[in-house]
């Protein structure tokens, strides 16, 4: 402390002092609590209080005592609304145009959100508040998403005084890779022992709370509660899904139709709302065969019934807080992230991972898993027929910016500081708006500073004006939309969207801007015609003029331009790594694992691993290396005294290939040698084939073929591991003793790709933004 600071007195002794002590920083009188919910991948018309299908009581509790918003809206996608959602910026003044898998060099597009952009903990911490976050984060660059660090853009870095959770896009939900603070975790049990994310992070929460309520009881808490539901994989105890059996057999169709009376009845949307056109890559229900009908039903069940469990969680954290008496006075915004997902594609998947290789999945195939669709051994998601009708009743979904993708519920519950209860708000509102709103209903300004950082202007506007008040005018009257090179822009009751001049986003080659214009604007005047359903441009083409101009000098403001529309081409952008590039890794046991992005790349090139080893007399046993999980990996280990060499094609076949001879005792260098034999074909889900062979030392002791390899990505979830392994198991092999951690020392583990990768940017494209 400065001697400036002290307003005590030093003297030459205790007697001649006076001790001085700085005054607690404490909240404003009767600030209240702030919880902050955002759901993953939920659209507009599937929460219960939003019409849809699902029982979600606990959301509609909360609507049936609080507000609901039916013109909300969102950047179309993760990380870049998780980013609005903190900070009061736009996604591009925050550096995230996109998720942070496909940054470029550019101010608005780099994945570093400034810290000039102070976070919303950072400026409640200061405050007086608690701030714990839980659940996905997706707001730190991949690679600063490992051990290594920097830990400066993760949670605690950017104002939070505890995590627990994951930092990428999604996660399996019985295996999550746990972040607990700033460390790698396991999870408290296993799937056999009843393990759920959802349910761990609900717990986690109300320890949290317990934990700073107990000590100091009149400090409000600021709670970012973001579990991974509904983002695929699709997984939930099966009794949650078989309450939904029979439910959904009428298809997504007749679904649609009945969500959109049910909104109507409820006063979501207006009496005279249109269901959007037909969407041209989704095929009529009818059309569909018996088998389709019964898996698709179901994997739409299983949707259901995750809903509906994620609820029942958040139903215990408002219980809690009504057991401490403070629910009416914490001040609850529930929102979701995005429109609803289109990832599953046309048919929907049993395993992401295949999805990201260009795996393609047969029916057949998949009507034989139907009984364990959530459970473990899958990672599910709907077809894209599901998604359109979540996002009833508007056109597309999520990535694109029609309000299929940028349109989504918000749920506002504060007792205490809201005298309406039951109403809707029809008043344009956007994720940079709640940090404005909580500020103002706390009582206090934005910083004019944070930890030495001038702060740049909130964009944001306050919505406390509506609160009380359904008929105000409202006051965020001009908004941009950007995502992957879609884009609108909303003006007064008009909104103007460019959408992308190809059916599917993730499959678009390069495209020049001048391409983009040729696609053509249409123009919605949504006052009017609330779903987007009728093109009026050719009868207002002034209006649509108008509104083209306005949406380049909004991007000229906030860091849009250049636009960036090349596609698959940004991932060829040179970008930050991790350390200086190299040919050599070198891991040692730990139980912390590396990061997908952060580990070595060894597909589609030759490489070699090698593994310096202590066996004792009595033999050793146990994983040295692997990569992945059950959706896809590889591992090296050994079991039965031989040295064993597994590769998992993305959950479809493992390839192994066995040592002839025992492992010898003492110390020892037993390796593996991966030679490619032939080109890849990623486009149709096939890596290089291959030939392994297995050496103790230099004597050759095992050979055998990979008559394929994966293609793209590992894991979807599941980084590197040295020593065990640990989040989900890569093979059957040693599942039911996963980690299967090794017995023998390990001194050290290398891998080396100093052979030549062969990377497809379409096809790694597809995967990063499927993950999204």
């Amino acid at each position: 402390m400065a001697d400036q600071e002290f307003h005590g007195q030093i003297g030459r002794t205790y007697n001649e002092s006076e001790p001085w002590w700085p005054e607690e920083t404490r909240a404003p009188e009767d600030a209240p609590n702030v919880l902050m919910i955002v759901l993953d991948d939920v659209g507009f018309g599937q929460l219960g209080c939003y019409g849809g299908l699902i029982d979600t009581p606990n959301i509609d509790r909360l609507a049936e005592n609080g507000l609901q918003y039916n013109n909300f809206h969102t950047t179309a996608i993760c990380s870049p609304t998780r980013s609005c959602l903190m900070t009061g910026r736009n996604h591009h003044s925050n550096g995230m145009a996109g998720i942070t898998e496909i940054t470029t060099g550019f101010p608005g597009y780099d994945g570093h959100i400034p810290h000039e952009n102070g976070f919303l903990p950072e400026m409640l911490g200061e405050q007086g508040y608690s701030t714990h976050a839980l659940g996905k984060w997706h707001l730190s660059p991949v690679e600063a998403n490992s051990a290594a660090g920097p830990y400066d853009e993760w949670p605690l870095g950017r104002g939070f005084e505890r995590f627990y959770g994951f930092l990428g896009a999604d996660s399996d939900q019985y295996t999550p890779p746990l972040i607990y603070d700033n460390h790698q975790v396991e999870p408290p049990a296993t799937p056999e022992e009843g393990y759920h994310f959802t349910e761990d992070i609900a717990a986690r929460a109300i320890e949290f709370m317990t934990d700073a309520k107990q000590v100091n009881p009149d400090k409000p808490l600021f709670k970012y509660f973001c579990p991974g539901a509904c983002h695929a994989p699709h997984q939930v105890p099966q009794e949650w899904a078989d309450k939904y059996e029979g439910e959904f057999d009428m298809g997504w169709d007749e679904a649609r139709e009945q969500i959109l009376e049910r909104q109507k009845e409820m006063g979501v949307v207006p009496e005279n709302t249109d269901l959007s056109p037909q969407n041209e890559d989704v095929r009529e229900w009818d059309s569909l065969s018996e088998d389709e009908h019964r898996l698709y039903s179901r994997m739409m069940e299983v949707f259901a019934g995750f809903l509906e469990h994620t609820d029942h969680q958040i139903e215990k954290l408002l219980d809690f807080l009504d057991e401490l008496g403070e629910l009416d006075d914490t001040l609850v915004m529930l929102v979701s992230d995005n429109g609803a997902s289109p990832e599953g594609g046309p048919t929907g998947s049993l395993n992401e991972n295949r999805f990201f290789n260009n795996i393609e999945e047969n029916v057949e195939d998949n009507l034989d898993a139907i009984d364990d669709l959530g459970g473990p051994e899958y990672y599910n998601h709907y077809p894209w027929g599901w998604t359109w009708a979540g996002n009833t009743p508007f056109r597309r979904w999520k990535r694109e910016t029609y309000r299929g993708g940028a349109s989504d519920p918000m749920v506002v519950h504060w007792p205490n500081g809201i005298d309406a209860e039951g109403e809707m708000r029809d008043q344009f509102v956007h994720a940079i708006d709640l940090v404005p709103t909580i500020l103002e209903s706390i009582g206090i300004e934005a910083p004019d500073e944070i930890k030495g950082y001038s702060q740049s202007p909130i964009e944001g506007t306050s919505f406390a004006y509506s609160f009380d008040d359904p008929d105000a005018p409202e006051q965020h009257t001009t908004q941009y939309f950007e995502m992957l090179a879609t884009r609108a822009i909303y003006h007064d009751g008009w909104r103007a969207v460019h959408p992308w001049p190809l059916d599917e986003p993730i499959s678009a080659e390069d495209l020049s801007a001048s391409s983009l214009e040729d696609s053509g604007w249409e123009l919605y005047h949504v006052a009017e015609d609330f779903s987007e359903a009728h093109d009026v441009s050719d009868e207002h083409p002034e209006k649509l003029l108008e509104l083209i101009q306005l949406w380049w000098s909004e991007a000229g403001k906030h860091n849009v331009l250049p636009l960036d529309s090349r596609g698959v081409a940004r991932l060829a952008e040179p970008r930050p790594q991790p350390g200086k590039p190299r040919d050599r890794y070198v891991y040692h046991p730990s139980e912390q694992h590396v990061p997908e992005n952060a580990a070595a790349k060894v597909l589609n090139r030759d490489h070699s691993i090698t593994a310096d080893l202590s066996i004792p007399a009595s033999g050793a046993e146990g994983v040295l290396i692997a990569h992945g999980a059950r959706s896809g990996g590889y591992s090296l280990f050994i079991e039965d005294g031989r040295l064993h060499y597994v590769h998992n094609y993305v959950g479809v076949e493992e390839y192994e290939v066995v040592a002839d001879e025992r492992v010898p005792e003492g110390d020892v260098s037993v390796s593996m040698e991966l030679e490619t034999t032939g080109e890849p074909d990623a486009q149709n889900g096939k890596g290089t084939p291959a030939t392994v062979r297995l050496y103790y030392g230099d004597e050759q002791v095992g050979e055998g073929d990979l008559l394929t390899t994966i293609p793209i990505s590992i894991s979807i979830v599941a980084g590197l591991s040295c020593g065990r392994d640990a989040v989900n198991a890569v093979s059957d092999e040693y599942r039911d003793r996963s980690p299967f951690a090794f017995t023998g020392d390990i001194d050290r583990v290398t891998v080396d790709v100093s052979g030549e990768p062969f990377v497809h940017h379409e096809a790694e494209m597809d995967r990063i933004l499927a993950r999204e």
